[in-house]
């Protein structure tokens, strides 16, 4: 797939919203029946094995939608999407972390999440 502008970039995360919201639901859940499932785990009203079962596959369901779009999964928990893009002649990643109220950070490609910067957007400094 090809590099997002960050106006496409913004659009298509916008787009997964509804998959990102649903994948840190079932990421709740599967974690919740992960533990009840432990020996001396708690019980869960959430179910047991199958319900697990199929929560994971519902979490690689939500996690090929994302990556179907061109946009990289970094992190699962937190969340951590990275659309690649250019800026200024320089490779970057557009990125994206759970929490984020929209997509306003980015850093080189070769540096990673440590250099992160704040997106300039039109008439804010940044």
């Amino acid at each position: 797939m090809g590099l997002f502008t960050v106006a496409e970039a913004r659009d298509e995360l916008a787009r997964l919203r509804p998959a990102l919201d649903e994948l840190v639901r079932v990421r709740a859940d599967a974690a919740e029946l992960a533990a009840s499932l432990r020996p001396g785990g708690r019980a869960t009203g959430l179910g047991g094995l199958p319900e697990w079962k199929a929560a994971q596959a519902r979490l690689d369901d939500l996690m090929t939608t994302v990556q179907r779009t061109g946009a990289e999964l970094k992190g699962f928990a937190p969340l951590l999407i990275d659309f690649p893009a250019e800026l200024d002649g320089t490779d970057v990643l557009l990125c994206w972390l759970e929490g984020d109220r929209e997509l306003s950070w980015y850093h080189r490609a070769d540096l990673g999440f440590p250099g992160r910067r704040p997106l300039k957007i039109a008439g804010r400094p940044g």
